[in-house]
């Protein structure tokens, strides 16, 4: 009740304050590109529901692409790229947790198809709302640059990354209280400013971590074999081809990827992961 309470609050009175910035935002997104100014897209909440998270929009409106963003992305507007940088499409996001859908810190929501190829560590996490930030998006905070430096950044983001996340994820559950929460809500304030002192939540992982590589990928193995999930909302070769171009390799064509039709959430994650989550 008190951090529902500490939530509506907080979430409000940002929204108030911020109203400007988003309006100007707003704007600067109409006059660039067309289309709607609000991205929307299903994330799973509290107890496996999904809802729809809210977002500036910051990559070209209704153009084929990629479907989950892992790293660097032609269809990034110039003003969302600003946007990106400064985090400032994230502030619709206060509205989800004005509603009840999220709440200011917690777990990060992620989209279906994750939760359902993670389903054992996500019915833990999913016990809560998940958050606007938390330490493990502040120490992550600058995701898409360390991604677009491996060299399958698929296989990085769900052997290393996610699981990484996870872990901390974790640890903030077990002494979460009004306090650390508070904390988070500073340091998130001091990061968005100084990107740089995401190092005070750990070193980001070795890219070259072979040894460890060959430790998780059974695990990941296990996981796919137990849980069926569609991969194709993962395909990601952007950012190895980005590093091929620098390394003087010729590039021919971008991997684009249709993107899925306002129904294949349910299809690629059904209703069996809400089953299987309430039968472990």
């Amino acid at each position: 009740m008190v951090k529902r309470s500490v939530d509506i609050a907080i979430s409000a009175a940002l929204l108030l304050f911020a109203s400007p910035v988003l309006l100007l935002a707003a704007l600067l997104i109409r006059l660039t590109s067309p289309g709607p100014v609000l991205f929307r897209q299903r994330r799973v909440g509290r107890g496996f529901r999904t809802f729809e998270i809210l977002k500036l929009r910051t990559m070209a409106h209704a153009e084929a692409g990629l479907a989950y963003t892992l790293g660097p992305d032609p269809r990034i507007t110039p003003v969302g790229k600003f946007l990106r940088r400064s985090k400032l499409d994230e502030l619709p996001q206060l509205w989800n947790v004005l509603c009840g859908q999220m709440s200011i810190v917690g777990p990060r929501p992620v989209v279906p198809e994750l939760t359902c190829e993670f389903v054992d560590d996500y019915v833990f996490l999913l016990r809560v709302r998940p958050g606007l930030t938390d330490p493990a998006s502040l120490k992550y905070s600058q995701e898409v640059r360390l991604l677009a430096c491996a060299e399958d950044p698929m296989e990085f983001f769900k052997t290393v990354v996610t699981p990484d996340k996870i872990r901390i994820s974790f640890e903030y559950m077990r002494r979460a209280s009004l306090w650390t929460d508070l904390g988070v809500m500073l340091m998130t304030v001091v990061i968005c400013c100084f990107p740089r002192m995401s190092r005070l939540y750990g070193e980001l992982p070795e890219l070259d971590d072979a040894q460890g590589r060959q430790v998780r990928e059974p695990k990941l193995a296990e996981r796919k074999a137990a849980i069926p999930y569609d991969g194709r909302i993962f395909a990601h070769e952007l950012a190895q081809m980005e590093a091929e171009m620098k390394k003087g390799a010729p590039a021919e064509i971008l991997p684009w990827i249709p993107l899925p039709d306002p129904d294949y959430a349910q299809q690629s994650a059904p209703v069996q992961i809400k089953q299987r989550a309430n039968s472990l």
